[in-house]
């Protein structure tokens, strides 16, 4: 009856037009083609693709969000204070080390990070992600790829996300070898940080996928030894975009003289402004202050058609997106520009992800990230069903 193996992994960042451009693994995984990402970045993106649901179902955008009833840094309105010089509680590595010692205080699982959000302005806001999105009930009341698996009875293994990407290769070899298993996924992200820095660089993205093909070619040949059939597919949350211009998009606002908190609030995104209009009759004078940059303001219909139209507004009121290419400095996520940089429409070419298989995958259309949840929920019920017979 056979020994199956499905393998999912994960590769943060691999879009499409890069893929190709480097013909990755073109030879071991034929069955391959572009996907539309989700609007939004890499945590709008993973709570998609490990619950097939879209923003407005899952409510994970972005980090941070108005909300200065709940905010849970109300600490940081006093440490404003004495967190001098604003320089130096700004350095990268500093505010690593005050996230990681406000996490462990507030007991939040998820990815954290306080990125460049003014202190002054913290609380004002609330945080998505406070549970381990990978974990069980991470998602809930939406089940994940976790819950999933739990339910199903087979012999799985989920990559801890926390865990550096050579142990998680290295405990995906290891399981992958042993013959009861069943479903790998396998989580990695040190191309987002490579291409973030060099998308412009051909030879440093080389060296770095031809690591990665070396890594799947002896995943496959262990699981081939165990297993049989075995199916390895490689998947992909978004592209990266290089740079091609900055705007202050703070300092037009900054001119208008309004009350931050009172008149309205902000968040800066990399690629996209979201406003919450406190005072509504402030609403005119923001729209018209950005409408001149390089951008425009998200419709209705655009924020239905990307799966971010949420009822409450938890995210902001108006969005305002940058054209591809283009980043928000300083922003609440960094003070300097990146060579290159996600979260763009999700239309632009260099914004698709990516899905490569060993495998055909006609049974299950992959069009947008959100199918690859389906992709492997029927992965999984196919090995349900295989051990059911065996």
């Amino acid at each position: 009856m056979g020994n199956p193996l499905q393998i999912f992994l994960f590769m943060d960042a691999l879009g499409w037009q890069v893929a190709e451009k480097h013909a990755f693994l073109s030879d071991l995984l034929p069955y391959r083609q572009a996907v539309d990402m989700q609007f939004g970045y890499s945590c709008t993106a993973l709570p998609t693709i490990l619950t097939g649901q879209r923003p407005d179902v899952h409510r994970h955008l972005s980090f941070f969000y108005h909300d200065p009833e709940h905010s849970p840094f109300g600490l940081f309105s006093y440490l404003n204070l004495v967190l001098k010089p604003k320089s130096f509680w700004q350095r990268g590595r500093v505010r690593h080390h005050l996230s990681r010692l406000t996490q462990a205080m507030l007991g939040y699982t998820g990815y954290f990070q306080l990125y460049s959000v003014p202190f002054d302005r913290l609380p004002f806001f609330n945080y998505c992600e406070k549970r381990d999105i990978f974990a069980p009930g991470g998602l809930a009341p939406v089940p994940n790829l976790h819950d999933v698996l739990l339910a199903s009875g087979l012999n799985f293994h989920l990559s801890d996300w926390r865990q550096p990407e050579a142990a998680n290769l290295a405990a995906a070899r290891a399981q992958a070898a042993a013959p009861n298993m069943r479903f790998l996924f396998i989580y990695t992200a040190n191309l987002d940080g490579l291409l973030h820095q060099h998308i412009n660089h051909d030879d440093v993205i080389r060296r770095q996928l031809d690591a990665y093909s070396d890594e799947c070619r002896a995943l496959l040949s262990i699981a081939q030894e165990h297993h049989d059939p075995v199916c390895l597919t490689i998947i992909s949350d978004h592209g990266m975009t290089p740079l091609r211009g900055t705007v202050d998009l703070q300092a037009d606002i900054d001119k208008l003289k309004l009350r931050f908190g009172v008149d309205y609030s902000a968040c800066y995104d990399s690629t996209m402004a979201r406003f919450w209009f406190l005072n509504p009759a402030v609403r005119p004078a923001i729209i018209d202050a950005l409408t001149p940059a390089p951008g425009r303001w998200l419709s209705q219909e655009d924020m239905r058609r990307y799966g971010i139209a949420f009822p409450d507004h938890q995210f902001g009121e108006a969005f305002f997106l940058l054209d591809n290419g283009f980043q928000i400095i300083p922003s609440d996520m960094g003070l300097k520009p990146l060579p290159g940089m996600h979260g763009y429409a999700p239309e632009e070419a260099e914004s698709q992800a990516a899905i490569l298989s060993t495998h055909p995958f006609d049974d299950c259309p992959v069009l947008a990230v959100e199918d690859l949840f389906t992709l492997m929920v029927k992965r999984i019920e196919k090995l349900k069903k295989h051990a059911r017979h065996s």
